[in-house]
């Protein structure tokens, strides 16, 4: 093991791990948003918007990542939208963990006893503040473990923006294996870096978890 390479490195690593935090903060908020319209739709009862968001989850989760970012990058020119790599990566991992979140949220929803929400309208509550003031708190607790580790896999996926050459993680490690040809120590340096991030993550989650679950009791 070349440790002075290792050392060497990991400024650069760095610099990319910290792009890394911002493709998946910025597509983690884009995936909140997405999610939230599909649960809206999908919840709604309007039977177009509810068949538009159950083909829009069915052809996200049907369809490989790998396509849907190349898509993403190569094809919307084709419609006169012009993406840099960069946006192009947070658009696509964004849209992509928004149907996987829906489907956490939706869950997490309907998991809620349904005599809460009977025993909530025989008080005289309308069903907008069924849900936001009696069914959404209870759910919330269960959203915050399914999206939390959603989250985690985005992270670990946002790995595949490199092949559109978006300078993260996994591409500097891939640029600096070229010029030192020595894939163990600079894989060795990038896999400790992720796992920092993903343990940083998780420890975030859990401790909105218990900090909600403390708020709720």
């Amino acid at each position: 093991m070349d440790y002075q390479l290792m050392y060497d490195i990991t400024p650069l690593l760095l610099k990319a791990a910290w792009v890394t935090l911002k493709v998946s903060f910025w597509s983690f908020w884009l995936g909140l948003i997405v999610s939230s319209i599909l649960v809206a739709t999908r919840l709604s009862g309007i039977l177009i918007l509810v068949w538009l968001s159950r083909a829009y989850v069915s052809f996200i989760r049907g369809t490989p990542f790998f396509v849907q970012l190349l898509v993403m990058y190569y094809g919307t020119p084709a419609f006169g939208i012009e993406l840099d790599a960069y946006n192009a990566g947070i658009i696509a991992i964004g849209f992509n963990i928004g149907a996987y979140m829906s489907e956490a949220m939706r869950g997490s929803i309907l998991a809620v006893d349904h005599g809460q929400n009977e025993a909530a309208r025989s008080l005289g509550f309308s069903g907008f503040s069924t849900f936001l003031y009696v069914v959404l708190p209870q759910a919330a607790g269960l959203m915050i473990r399914s999206v939390g580790v959603l989250t985690v896999i985005m992270i670990k996926g946002s790995s595949l923006v490199s092949i559109i050459s978006v300078v993260e993680l996994t591409y500097q490690a891939q640029r600096i294996i070229g010029s030192t040809y020595k894939p163990l120590e600079v894989f060795a340096v990038a896999a400790v870096l992720y796992l920092i991030i993903i343990y940083g993550v998780r420890y975030i989650i859990d401790r909105s978890y218990d900090h909600y679950t403390r708020y709720l009791h």
